[in-house]
């Protein structure tokens, strides 16, 4: 391996969460912030959250007044 070229490696970085959680790994920054984490994600907490959203073809067809012919 060449010297100093490696960046400093940090064993216990912290890793905080905008949910608080913070965790401890071991990464080249000293510490990180993120904005969803395993905690708060609604796919590992198994709470689904509602988004009110119409697809292109819905939004295409009311825009235009066509008929939904299906």
């Amino acid at each position: 391996m060449q010297k100093e070229i490696h960046p400093t490696y940090f064993g216990d970085s912290v890793i905080s969460c905008a949910c608080g959680t913070e965790y401890k790994v071991g990464s080249t920054l000293e510490s990180a912030k993120v904005s969803i984490c395993a905690s708060c994600h609604p796919f590992f907490t198994g709470q689904k959250k509602m988004v009110d959203t119409e697809g292109r073809v819905d939004r295409f067809m009311r825009r235009y007044q066509m008929a939904d012919k299906g």
